[in-house]
């Protein structure tokens, strides 16, 4: 590893710090029995916490693999680097130095242990570390001791790939990948429901109310099935592959990219919705007279879900005078599954809900999103592939924040913009928009000249840019003005 560049040699009495790094400004990552010099060198910036994970594995894998370690570390190095490249951030710059300090020593004190070359010492690690804490440790381990050891393997994996070339990747090492992706969903944390967990079934998911909601949301027989072209150069990967998917908000999140925890928070707090609603409708001879494998829902109460879910949505759609998008659910179409369809609605709407941030506050700019999501919805359930038949269609690969990032960020700007122009409460409100002033934008048809995708040169992200003149207040000052005059 080189030396650091624009650095000048050390000449006169080594100088003592006058300010030690501040834990005010930085995140500590707590690392139990560990000296220090460990403690010291994750004190880090929490501009940078991303890389905190990095440095807990190479503290933890210390003692058993030096050179492994300073391989993670120097990731981490890297990683930082790249987020940050001109140390602006609060206490970046400190912390990037006391971290290329501690790399440039421990490249001379650490060898290679297993191999001459540190990209074969790094795979022979990992796979020495699978057999060893994963394939032995699965039968003798707590749950939270799998959990620890499968997230350490991740990001050895994650580290691995930017050592070594991968051409030169194994198949073992491969094979050990996808294992550890597979194990990890079953030690996931959760809220409420232990959907994966292993070993015998917590009393919670035995319960009738929940495996009848579990059923229904893992319903996605004749669904289509997206196809996602590959873009990348692996050749242990496949040139097109079908997503796998566990039940309806998978497949959602496949169509338009939602992030995995918020996906995995709707799951519970659907399945939660539809057994509390379910089991004050039946009594318990209902669920026990029926085949634990067949537990339904019943009708009424995914339709009242319904109805409560998209209220507002349909009044917002009756006072535009446009036809709601949820129309296929009133007119099923011949061999669909009218509950399926229910869910998929209700699923997309808690979705959006989830990973909407500020933008909760304006339920009608919710209204335009779910409508146009819809549509989508509905052209590829009935349009692109026919009648909901099971059939594959081509999509371009969503990433877990798609839909944050095209959707939910751009008028995210917008508020964020606004609430800087309003000087902390001190300017008029005539020169600045809030939530009811941009969500009075989606009350009109002029919402739809936003089109989908969003045109982010439309005149509701472009305004935002702009002063307005004193004398230009917004529509929503002028009828609260017209409300108080009536009063007086």
């Amino acid at each position: 590893m080189a030396s650091s560049s624009g650095t000048k040699p050390d000449t006169g009495p080594p100088r003592t710090p006058s300010k030690r790094m501040s834990r005010a400004q930085s995140m500590f990552v707590d690392m139990q029995n560990e000296d220090d010099s460990n403690i010291d060198s994750e004190l880090v910036p929490s501009s940078l916490a991303v890389i905190a994970p990095i440095l807990r594995v190479a503290n933890e894998i210390e003692k058993d693999n030096p050179r492994v370690a300073y391989l993670c570390r120097f990731h981490a190095f890297e990683k930082a680097h790249k987020m940050d490249q001109t140390s602006s951030g609060r206490g970046v710059r400190q912390f990037k130095t006391y971290l290329l300090h501690r790399l440039e020593k421990e490249e001379e004190e650490t060898q290679p242990i297993l191999a001459r070359t540190d990209p074969r010492e790094i795979q022979l690690f990992y796979q020495n570390f699978y057999e060893k804490n994963i394939e032995e440790g699965q039968y003798t381990k707590t749950p939270e001791e799998m959990a620890k050891i499968l997230q350490i393997a991740t990001v050895l994996y994650d580290v691995l790939r930017t050592v070594v070339p991968s051409a030169k990747i194994d198949d073992k090492t491969h094979r050990y990948a996808k294992d550890v992706q597979q194990k990890k969903e079953q030690y996931e944390h959760y809220n409420i429901l232990p959907l994966y967990a292993v070993g015998a079934k917590p009393a919670i998911m035995e319960l009738p109310e929940i495996k009848a909601a579990l059923l229904a949301l893992r319903n996605v027989q004749n669904l289509p099935m997206s196809r996602v072209r590959s873009t990348s150069n692996d050749p242990h990967g496949m040139s097109e592959r079908d997503k796998s998917l566990h039940d309806i908000l998978d497949w959602l999140s496949s169509v338009f990219g939602f992030q995995k925890g918020n996906v995995a928070n709707q799951r519970e707090h659907l399945v939660l919705l539809l057994a509390n609603m379910d089991v004050r409708k039946k009594n318990l001879e209902d669920y026990t007279q029926i085949d634990q494998n067949l537990l339904q829902l019943s009708f009424d109460t995914v339709q009242k879900l319904m109805d409560k879910v998209f209220k507002n949505y349909r009044s917002w759609c009756n006072y535009l005078r446009c036809e709601s998008n949820l129309r296929q659910v009133i007119l099923i179409p011949p061999g669909s599954d009218k509950q399926q369809l229910q869910l998929v609605y209700i699923g997309l709407y808690f979705l959006i809900w989830g990973e909407a941030s500020n933008i909760r506050f304006m339920p009608e700019c919710i209204c335009y999103i779910l409508h146009n999501m819809a549509n989508v919805v509905h052209g590829i359930l009935h349009g692109n592939v026919g009648v909901v038949s099971g059939a594959t269609y081509q999509t371009a690969a969503p990433d877990e924040e798609t839909f944050l990032r095209t959707v939910i960020t751009p008028i995210y700007q917008v508020l964020r913009k606004e609430a800087r122009r309003n000087k902390g409460g001190k300017a008029s409100h005539s020169r600045w928009r809030n939530y009811d002033d941009l969500n009075e934008y989606f009350w009109s048809k002029r919402c739809f000249r936003l089109g989908w995708p969003m045109d982010l040169k439309a005149d509701f992200f472009v305004h935002s840019d702009e002063v307005p003149p004193a004398h230009e207040v917004s529509s929503f000052t002028n009828w609260l003005s017209f409300l108080w005059f009536l009063m007086e």
